[in-house]
């Protein structure tokens, strides 16, 4: 995983379950109004991030990859 990511949070969708602080505490951070956001919105490839996404249960969370705008998740299809 040597890619630079870009990641975004749908805050319309995000319901502040916390799944993301908890696969991957140093990538995402809750607001005020439990809405979560990136740490760092462009970072290198993260297993943990990836996991994050992965597990948002409204699939909230967008990484795309930094050089060209590829899905990495959700997957394109």
């Amino acid at each position: 995983m040597g890619d630079r990511w870009h990641v975004e949070v749908d805050r319309s969708l995000c319901i502040g379950s916390a799944q993301c602080l908890h696969h991957a505490p140093d990538g995402f951070r809750l607001d005020a109004a439990r809405q979560s956001h990136p740490a760092a919105p462009d970072m290198g490839a993260n297993e943990r991030v990836l996991e994050a996404a992965e597990s948002c249960p409204v699939e909230a969370i967008v990484i795309t990859l930094g050089d060209g705008g590829e899905a990495v998740f959700p997957p394109e299809g």
